[in-house]
């Protein structure tokens, strides 16, 4: 099983809107048979690229997959159908499809006489398809909020120049994060100060087939993206959220723009419809890296589901935080977080945590950055 969980990975930024599954195929001297990944949205998954190396061997033999095998027609045949004709006597999977429309499959191979377990490594297989069981389970996408600070919690120095407070290998990472969200998104103050480029871009870490994120750049006023800003470049696709009421015309014709209600009280956007627009765009997991300000508005709305801070070995005294107002205004209203990684990239520090507590679906309004 553990196998599978790195086959799963392979597909991890491409197979959206799908999970990303991994699959071994034992045959009946438990040798392995076959192994498959789930590489593409609308390609084959990982049990028939399994099934397919297997062959005959697959008869008699045990399937090891990290989701329950699913039991609907879509642009593919239903999995456990699969398993069935090619006569295994055994499945085992990590992680039950919490997606109803696909759930069902173990119940489909019990039918056939197939031995069926769940369960086996669950934890291990969640937390490598996180993203996508976090958008079924609560209809949005999944939120990495990732930043880099001084260990004085600094974003940079007093002066605005923040290039580069971590190390060429937690830049590395941050491409790496890249590569793995559908989308990666960033306020109008980050537009504005530093013209980000937001692509996957670091070729030494990436496959050249890698699916590029949608660049969204939330700006409710609708000035802060110029024309020649790198986000336009046609690297990757873009998006620009602006407010139902804002003037647009500056920015007509220079990449799709999605309009959406304001924070009531705020002169953001609000935060969940931001999230309801991305979903409805396929979009199941965001790599949040805005400013302080679109960070405590997502934080604010409790639609942070995860934290992976770089922290370096330096100390400011001055500048800006890493979070902005997040609408706590006492100690006991504090999100308390759950660290899952703590990992040493050259120099600097890489902390990974989440809520303590399931983060509930994104209800509370937010403001964005100015």
């Amino acid at each position: 099983m553990r196998r599978a969980i790195a086959l799963a990975a392979r597909g991890l930024g491409s197979t959206s809107p799908n999970p990303a599954v991994g699959c071994v195929i034992l045959d009946a001297s438990g040798a392995t048979a076959g192994e498959g990944s789930h590489l593409r949205a609308g390609g084959p998954h990982a049990e028939v690229h399994a099934l397919r190396e297997a062959g005959e061997r697959a008869r008699g033999g045990t399937a090891l997959v990290t989701l329950e095998p699913c039991a609907h027609t879509g642009r593919t045949g239903p999995c456990a159908r699969a398993l069935v004709d090619a006569g295994v006597s055994r499945v085992v999977y990590a992680v039950a499809d919490p997606n109803a429309e696909a759930a069902g499959g173990a119940a489909t191979l019990a039918a056939a006489g197939i031995d069926v377990e769940g369960g086996l490594l669950a934890e291990e297989a969640e937390e490598g398809n996180i993203a996508w069981l976090t958008s079924v389970r609560r209809g949005r996408p999944f939120v990495r909020w990732k930043y880099a600070a001084t260990l004085d919690g600094r974003s940079a120095a007093a002066d605005g120049t923040s290039r580069w407070i971590t190390s060429p290998g937690s830049r590395a990472d941050v491409h790496r994060l890249r590569a793995e969200a559908d989308a990666v998104v960033v306020g109008s103050g980050t537009a504005r100060t530093d013209d980000p480029h937001l692509g996957a871009r670091d070729a030494a870490l990436l496959d050249s087939e890698i699916t590029q994120p949608l660049r969204v750049v939330v700006d409710s006023s609708a000035s802060a993206v110029k024309p020649g800003a790198r986000v336009l470049d046609g690297s990757a696709p873009t998006l620009i959220a602006v407010a139902e009421d804002a003037d647009a015309s500056r920015i007509e014709g220079l990449a799709p723009v999605v309009r959406l209600p304001r924070a009531p009280g705020g002169t953001g956007l609000s935060i969940p419809a931001l999230l309801r627009g991305l979903y409805e765009r396929d979009v199941r997991s965001v790599l949040l890296e805005g400013g302080p300000t679109l960070a405590g508005a997502f934080v604010a709305a409790r639609a942070v589901d995860q934290v992976v801070g770089y922290l370096a070995p330096a100390l400011l005294g001055a500048g800006p935080h890493v979070l902005a107002d997040a609408g706590i205004g006492t100690i006991a209203e504090a999100l308390r977080l759950r660290v899952t990684g703590a990992d040493r990239i050259g120099p600097d520090l890489r902390l990974t945590a989440v809520p303590v507590l399931p983060a509930p679906p994104a209800t509370a309004p937010a403001s964005e950055e100015s």
